[in-house]
């Protein structure tokens, strides 16, 4: 679209809504003669007719009331194009809220956190991880990191980051003690590390040929921590059921062997949510690019050496 013409449909868009070309001028700062001319142009370009023109007031034709709401729709788009550039272009201030689980937060969101902070020296943040449901707009965070789909993500927006995957593994000492096993039916017979205590604890979920199974008896030891689970895997305590964000680095160092990789479930997404608005504020846009970049060639868990 030329000059010429996105100034003519300024000139129409602007004179409906002020009813008259004189109005439509001064908004505009032209001349009357000149909003005139572009809407005549315009009617010529289109081969309609788009106003009714009294000497009091103009209103449109059916086919300018078309007319008028596509060229709104547009002018308005490339307003927001520009408001979002120009959000981009600002430098982040304030103080960045965020929220994230614990495990997760404190592994693969803090070093984020420093990076982005020592980039933009002028932010503060406010960070709470823990494992608890937090309302962001009722608790005023601007972003909050939720592994898993919620029901109650309505009115938010969401971007997936990367994919939790469950993982059953155990060291390589207990599995040459022990054996490994065949199926999840054969976890009964082993040492089982759960997350939680005996009253409550995280089931643990595989898909087979059946469909999905589910392993959530009495397990040998429960931990109300997970990376207080790691540790007891890698002491050789039994078989535990963690997220690839966790034990990753330890499978690929040899620490940790996976066992029943046939039979894993499918994985969760990991997103990021922030509140719904018009124009992202420049914190939270510039986190989401940060993390966006970093995290492009792949999660920090799934990187070699890492």
């Amino acid at each position: 679209m030329d000059a010429n013409r996105l100034s003519d449909i300024t000139a129409f868009v602007t004179a409906v809504k002020a009813g008259s070309f004189t109005a439509a001028a001064e908004i505009l700062g032209v001349t009357r003669s000149g909003v005139g001319k572009g809407i005549a142009r315009l009617e010529a370009a289109l081969g309609v007719r788009l106003l009714h023109r009294t000497t009091r007031r103009l209103s449109p034709t059916d086919e300018g009331q078309l007319v008028f709401e596509r060229y709104r729709q547009i002018l308005e788009d490339l307003d927001e194009v520009s408001a979002s550039m120009a959000q981009r272009r600002a430098s982040p201030s304030g103080t960045l809220r965020l929220t994230a689980p614990l495990s997760f937060g404190q592994r693969h969101i803090l070093p984020l956190l420093d990076s982005y902070l020592k980039q933009w020296p002028a932010l503060r943040a406010d960070i709470s991880f823990n494992d608890r449901f937090i309302d962001l707009v009722e608790e005023g965070f601007d972003i909050a990191v939720r592994i898993g789909m919620d029901d109650d993500d309505s009115g938010l927006l969401s971007k997936t980051i990367a994919w939790q995957q469950f993982v059953t593994c155990a060291t390589p000492d207990y599995i040459e003690r022990h054996g490994a096993p065949a199926g999840p039916a054969d976890i009964e017979a082993h040492h089982r590390i759960a997350l939680g205590n005996a009253r409550r604890s995280r089931p643990w979920e595989f898909e087979g040929a059946q469909g999905a199974l589910r392993i959530d008896g009495p397990a040998r030891v429960y931990i109300d921590s997970s990376e207080a689970v790691r540790a007891a895997a890698l002491g050789g305590f039994g078989l535990v059921n963690l997220p690839t964000y966790i034990v990753g680095p330890d499978i690929r160092a040899g620490a940790l062997i996976e066992v029943l990789a046939d039979f894993r479930c499918r994985p969760e997404p990991i997103r990021l949510l922030y509140p719904s608005k018009r124009h992202l504020s420049p914190r939270v846009r510039s986190f989401i690019d940060l993390v966006a970049e970093r995290w492009g060639a792949g999660v920090p868990w799934e990187q070699s050496g890492a």
